[in-house]
C-alpha cells in the first residue's frame, strides 16, 4: 500500500510539472521557430534585434514584377492609416530570397521606397532555406530562357506579424487589402 501511494504521488507530481512547464516549453519552441539572423546594410540582425518593436516579416525579392510590390504597398497603406506616434515602434522587414542579385544596399533602398519603417536584408541561400522552412514559406529559382533577367523566383507571399514581445500573432496573405491588414496590425501596435 505504501509503494502504491508513492507511485500515485509521483504520477501526480509529474503531471503537475508537465502542466506547469508545458506553456514555457511551447513558448520556447515558438520563439525558435521564428528566429532568424540575416544581413542588412547596418550589419547582422536577428529577430531579437526588434524586441520592443512590432515586426512584420515578408520574404520576396527586388526583381519581383508584381507580388512583392503589391504586398509591400498594401502593408505600407495599412500602416499609413495609423498616427505616426503609434507606428514609431514598428518595423517591416523585407528578407530577400534572391541573395545572388539583392545586396544589403539595394535592399535598404527598395524597402524604404515603400515605407520609412521598412528595412531590407538577406543572407546565404543555406540560411534563407532554413528560415523559410521554419516559417513554412516557399521559394524556388525559375530559369527564364531568352530573358535579360536570367531567372525569376517563385515564392509564397505572406506577411508574418509579431507583437512587441516577439510573439507570432498573424500570417496575412498578399491578397489581403489594406483594411484587413490594418485590423491585424491593430493587435500588434498596442
Amino acid at each position: 500500500m505504501n509503494n502504491f501511494f508513492k507511485i500515485i504521488v509521483s504520477i501526480l507530481v509529474a503531471v503537475m510539472l508537465i502542466i506547469i512547464i508545458k506553456p514555457y516549453v511551447d513558448d520556447y519552441k515558438e520563439q525558435k521557430k521564428y528566429d532568424f539572423t540575416v544581413n542588412s546594410i547596418d550589419g547582422k540582425i536577428t529577430k531579437e534585434s526588434f524586441k520592443g518593436k512590432a515586426l512584420a516579416v515578408y520574404f520576396g525579392y527586388t526583381y519581383c514584377p508584381d507580388v512583392c510590390p503589391t504586398s509591400l504597398s498594401s502593408l505600407a497603406a495599412a500602416l499609413n492609416e495609423f498616427p505616426k506616434e503609434k507606428t514609431k515602434d514598428f518595423v517591416g522587414l523585407f528578407i530577400s530570397v534572391d541573395p545572388d542579385r539583392d545586396t544589403p544596399k539595394n535592399l535598404k533602398a527598395y524597402a524604404q521606397y515603400f515605407h520609412p519603417n521598412f528595412q531590407g536584408a538577406t543572407s546565404t541561400t543555406t540560411n534563407i532555406d532554413d528560415i523559410t522552412a521554419r516559417y513554412k514559406s516557399y521559394y524556388k529559382k525559375i530559369e527564364l530562357e531568352n530573358s535579360a533577367m536570367g531567372y525569376s523566383v517563385s515564392h509564397t507571399s505572406f506577411i508574418y506579424l509579431f507583437d512587441k514581445e516577439g510573439k507570432f500573432k498573424a500570417k496575412v496573405d498578399h491578397f489581403s487589402d489594406p483594411a484587413k491588414i490594418k485590423v491585424s496590425l491593430e493587435e500588434i501596435l498596442q
